[in-house]
């Protein structure tokens, strides 16, 4: 009795137990690992390369119509009919078309004056132009302050109008259509929108108008955004290279090819008439600008865009409105493609190659596949051969294809050339709350119409000052709990997991990617990429 002693007793039990667990867990994986992962593993990898070539074949369409375009295409004022718009003595300045101009807001303590003054600041007869400022704002004092601004600007004899409304139905689509049917704005010819954060130079509209005034079958002339805060941290950098591709390449290509582009919400003149035509503004989205221009074109409007005319604006500077934003621009054309798919196909007053257009490259490819190859490949399927040696991919599908895709995406922003490889990782982040967003899009899921109005600090657009108290809201934001991403640490943690085992069992290196990406998450995971970098 006394050779057994208790304190061997516990520890032998439980290597036995422990022992005794693993071999289960190990032959269980062995029995299913052939019949069950293998295939289901090897169908994806399929799945995903396929993505991949349709991505890569859209991505070098695009670029070979953009070298065309700008070696050979003529200049919109070459292709288009432009004259500029004259005062004549006679008539004086009935020669110019009535336009309103409208400026949707929801709280925008910080930026409110910005886009108000460059309104009233353009050039344009006074008598010819209606300013209406959408207030929708639920904090009194900021409506205030919004209401003594119009105040300000009409005692200068301004025709500028305030206008409020008792609730936020529809959102931003629901303000835009109620300022439409006042009765002030009758007379209005065509409609200018700039959200808070956005300033117009004073030729905005004497540079714009006359394509709409001078081609009837024109509903749209967009502009390019100019990002006046891009320097200001890391995340306003990345935004920039995304955004400077899509403005660059995708919004030029397709007004050049097929006079058809998603209206961007923002530095965009419709004609009144063309909105009508279309049905007007609707909220069933939480992209009811891309909704109002796929109806339009669907009536045989073309569409317009001008990358010569840049608007300034500003980029979210902080993650989590970030975050909020790339959710509503994934999840609302997935949820606008379910619901118009069929409408698309079935229309008689669009040609067969741009209904090819609209539904497979601007929508399918664009809007969905592009985010699913980029987190389902690069973050989820290659991982996991790595744990499953029997699956292989093929040299050309992990390295070749992605490393030309990124070089034709780089295009719009040479100056972040030395950024790229970071660019890469955190996109990769971000198609992770891509691709759950489009998902929840396609299936009408619970946060599809989910709208949170992207935060503005007026940093980058003024004084020093301006941008010392950006900075300052940046502090107080970025407080831990609100830094702390629990879905990016986990993926951290997975990729991680994949990148030891490569590194002690596998063959190719992913391991080195895979530490890279695992680092991206876990930076995002804590908010570091939204730290404020003031200007030098």
């Amino acid at each position: 009795m006394e050779s057994v002693s208790p304190k061997f007793v516990l520890p032998e039990t439980f290597d036995g137990v422990k022992s005794e667990i693993t071999g289960q867990l190990g032959m269980i994986w062995e029995l299913v690992k052939a019949p069950v992962i293998v295939p289901l593993l090897r169908l994806a990898v399929y799945l995903c390369l396929a993505m991949s070539l349709m991505l890569f074949f859209e991505r070098l369409y695009m670029g070979v119509v953009i070298i065309l375009v700008k070696l050979f295409w003529k200049k919109p004022e070459k292709r288009y009919k432009f004259e500029p718009i004259q005062e004549d003595e006679e008539l004086g300045n009935s020669n110019f078309p009535v336009v309103l101009v409208q400026i949707p807001m929801f709280n925008e303590r910080e930026v409110y004056k910005l886009s108000i003054g460059a309104a009233c600041g353009l050039s344009w007869p006074s008598d010819r132009l209606v300013i209406q400022v959408l207030d929708d704002s639920t904090d009194p004092t900021v409506k205030q302050m919004v209401e003594m601004e119009c105040q300000r600007w009409a005692s200068k004899g301004l025709n500028i109008r305030y206008q409020i409304r008792e609730n936020r139905v529809g959102y931003k689509a629901g303000a835009l259509k109620e300022g439409l049917k006042r009765s002030y704005v009758k007379h209005s010819e065509y409609v200018v929108i700039f959200d808070a954060d956005f300033q117009p130079e004073p030729d905005f509209l004497r540079r714009s108008i006359p394509f709409l005034v001078h081609n009837p079958d024109i509903a749209l002339v967009q502009a390019r955004w100019r990002f006046v805060n891009a320097d200001e941290c890391l995340l306003t950098r990345m935004q920039e290279m995304s955004l400077d591709y899509h403005f660059t390449v995708e919004q030029e290509v397709g007004s050049s090819t097929h006079a058809f582009f998603g209206f961007n919400g923002t530095a965009g003149i419709w004609r009144i008439a063309a909105i009508n035509d279309a049905g007007g503004w609707k909220d069933r989205t939480t992209v009811e600008d891309m909704d109002l221009a796929v109806r339009a074109s669907l009536r045989g409007w073309k569409f317009l865009y001008l990358g010569d005319l840049q608007v300034r604006s500003e980029l979210p500077s902080t993650f989590r409105a970030f975050r909020f934003q790339q959710h509503r621009w994934s999840c609302g054309p997935a949820n606008l493609f379910r619901k118009m798919v069929m409408e698309i196909i079935s229309n008689k007053r669009v040609k067969f190659w741009k209904k090819v257009y609209v539904i497979y490259s601007f929508f399918f490819v664009r809007k969905i596949i592009a985010h699913w190859v980029t987190f389902c490949f690069y973050c989820v399927v290659l991982p996991l051969t790595i744990l499953v040696p029997e699956v292989q991919v093929p040299i050309w599908g992990s390295v070749y294809i992605p490393s030309i895709i990124t070089i034709l995406n780089s295009v719009g922003t040479p100056r972040s050339i030395h950024l790229l490889f970071y660019w890469i990782l955190f996109e990769n982040v971000m198609s992770l709350h891509r691709t759950k967003a489009s998902l929840i899009g396609l299936l009408e899921a619970g946060r599809a119409n989910e709208w949170v109005v992207t935060a503005k600090l007026g940093s980058g657009v003024g004084s020093k000052a301006a941008n010392a108290k950006g900075a300052k809201k940046l502090i107080r934001f970025f407080k831990l709990p609100d830094r702390l991403n629990t879905l990016e640490l986990g993926f951290a943690a997975f990729l991680f997991t994949c990148g030891c085992y490569d590194f002690v069992h596998g063959k190719n290196s992913y391991y080195v990617y895979l530490f890279l990406q695992t680092a991206s998450y876990f930076i995002t995971g804590f908010g570091w990429i939204g730290t404020y970098v003031p200007n030098s």
